[in-house]
C-alpha cells in the first residue's frame, strides 16, 4: 500500500501544485481588481448616499462630520478622498483625536461630476452638476455647475458650455443688448 501511495503522490504532486498555484494567482489578481473598484468609508455608512449610476472606484469617504451625496452619473478617478471630518487644532493628544464635529460638514457632488484621480474634497462643500475637478486638486470651496477647477486649492480654469444653451446669432445678441 505504501508503494502505491508513493506512486500516486509523485504522479499528482506536480499537476496538483500547478493547479493550486494557478488558482491562488487568479484570486490574488481578482482581489487587486476588486481593490481598484471598491470604495471605503469611515463612520456611519448610512450617511453615504451614492446614486446607483455613479462610478466611484476606490474612493475613500469620511462621513464622521456630515453626509456625503454623490449624484447621478458622477464618476471618480482612482484614489479620490471625500472628507467631512476635521479636528480641533487647539486640542492636544487624545482630546484632539476625539474633538471633531459630528455634523454640518456635508459634501454634495452633483449630477455628472467628474473628479479625476487623486482629488481631495474637504467639506462642507458642494460641487455643482457637470463640473470637472482636475487630477490632484484640493477642493475646499463650492464649485459652480459646468466649471472646470484645478490646483491646490482648486480654482476655476474654464467654464463648460451647457448643452441646452442655444448659440445666439450676432443679430440676436445685438437685439438683447441695451
Amino acid at each position: 500500500m505504501r508503494l502505491l501511495d508513493g506512486l500516486i503522490t509523485r504522479l499528482l504532486d506536480g499537476p496538483l501544485e500547478a493547479l493550486v498555484t494557478k488558482k491562488v494567482d487568479e484570486r490574488v489578481e481578482a482581489l487587486k481588481l476588486d481593490a481598484l473598484y471598491s470604495h471605503r468609508w469611515h463612520g456611519d455608512e448610512s450617511r453615504l448616499r451614492i446614486d446607483e449610476t455613479a462610478i466611484v472606484n476606490n474612493a475613500l469617504f469620511n462621513v464622521s462630520g456630515g453626509t456625503i451625496t454623490v449624484g447621478k452619473d458622477a464618476f471618480f478617478g482612482h484614489d479620490v478622498a471625500i472628507l467631512t471630518g476635521t479636528h480641533d487644532i487647539e486640542k492636544f493628544g487624545r482630546e484632539r483625536q476625539m474633538a471633531f464635529p459630528r455634523s454640518g460638514r456635508d459634501v454634495v457632488i452633483g449630477e455628472g461630476v467628474w473628479l479625476a484621480s487623486h482629488v481631495l474634497v474637504l467639506g462642507p462643500v458642494t460641487i455643482g452638476d457637470h463640473a470637472v475637478v482636475a487630477g490632484g486638486s484640493l477642493v475646499r470651496e463650492d464649485v459652480a455647475p459646468y466649471t472646470v477647477v484645478a490646483g491646490r486649492p482648486a480654482k476655476v480654469v474654464k467654464t463648460i458650455a451647457r448643452p441646452d444653451a442655444a448659440e445666439a446669432t450676432p443679430q440676436e445678441a445685438q437685439a438683447e443688448s441695451p
